[in-house]
């Protein structure tokens, strides 16, 4: 159950200034750790702020979106919300100057793959990746233990799609509404466009999936108010009733401002990224390659296996390139 779940407990947040709190730590972290032979100007010009990272994660979710509606086989939504869960949560605690989106992107989407049982062998899941497709296999699966570290294990997501079936079922039995099934296409727009919000950090998958029953009734010029307070909620208090509106007005509020960032831009805060990123965690950087030598050599194992541990990311950075979507 969601009440229980570390979903709740860990991963659910007051409101988008906490959220925002995080996120710039985790810069202002980079920054201070990385910026040290830097005057404060200079730094201003060399690094992301906290509001070009958001934009350039924002046009990441838009790569991992499209990502998911071109896969083959086709993947369950589920797989998709679960991907965007990863994603959103992993950049709460890492700045992308750190660990770069575009390798992250594809190993949140194979982790949800195996979580959420779409059994897709790493084999089938690359085939979906442009470019080299060896080497995107190596970047997800040197990943993955990075990425499940971060997420603290927290590997089950609740998605808003059950709950969603739910309040079909019950507009169904016990609402007068002429056939509910037309409100589908809204309610797949509404989950589509709330993956690009913040909606999965800050409420629970009832009151998002409640959020966008109402908003397909409301394009098909359906009221269900009256569902929702003498049916649904008739025995919540008013206190309770008045939390579960405001909820669910921010939900909508939150996808009606989704947009876009403007391509120009992001192209240049992707320049400005490959040049301050953390050459560490760059599998094409000379020091990064020496890195896996020296751990190889510890470790007795012949180099010949070095050249499959370092990494080239060009196979994933032309799924992910803006020219890709």
């Amino acid at each position: 159950m969601f009440s229980t779940s570390s979903q709740r407990k860990f991963w659910t947040f007051s409101d988008e200034n906490e959220l925002a709190r995080h996120r710039e730590k985790h810069n202002l972290n980079f920054i201070s750790k990385h910026g040290q032979h830097i005057d404060e100007y200079q730094r201003y010009n060399f690094f992301l702020s906290p509001e070009e990272e958001r934009l350039l994660l924002r046009q990441y979710e838009l790569h991992l979106k499209e990502f998911c509606k071109r896969f083959s086989p086709p993947m369950p939504k589920g797989v998709t919300g679960t991907a965007f869960h990863y994603f959103k949560r992993f950049y709460l605690y890492n700045s992308s100057m750190d660990y770069h989106p575009k390798e992250i992107l594809a190993t949140c989407v194979y982790l949800a793959c195996k979580v959420e049982e779409f059994n897709v062998s790493i084999g089938q899941f690359v085939a979906n990746i442009k470019g080299d497709r060896d080497k995107a296999s190596d970047i997800i699966l040197n990943n993955e233990l990075l990425l499940m570290q971060q997420l603290n294990y927290h590997l089950t997501i609740h998605n808003p799609f059950r709950p969603v079936e739910g309040f079909l079922i019950d507009i169904k039995t016990r609402c007068n509404l002429a056939n509910p099934e037309r409100l589908r296409t809204g309610i797949d727009e509404f989950l589509e466009k709330v993956f690009l919000t913040d909606a999965c950090l800050l409420y629970a998958p009832s009151q998002i999936a409640l959020a966008a029953v109402l908003h397909a009734a409301s394009k098909e010029q359906e009221n269900l108010d009256s569902y929702v307070t003498d049916m649904l909620f008739r025995d919540a208090g008013p206190d309770k009733l008045a939390i579960l509106i405001e909820a669910v007005r921010k939900i909508r509020s939150m996808v009606k401002m989704v947009e876009s960032p403007a391509r120009e831009r992001v192209r240049v805060i992707e320049k400005k990224l490959d040049r301050c990123r953390n050459q560490e965690n760059n599998p094409d950087s000379e020091i990064y390659k020496r890195r896996v030598r020296e751990a190889l050599d510890e470790d007795d194992i012949p180099h010949s296996g070095a050249s499959r541990m370092s990494l080239d990311t060009s196979g994933v950075s032309q799924m992910l390139s803006p020219s890709a979507s």
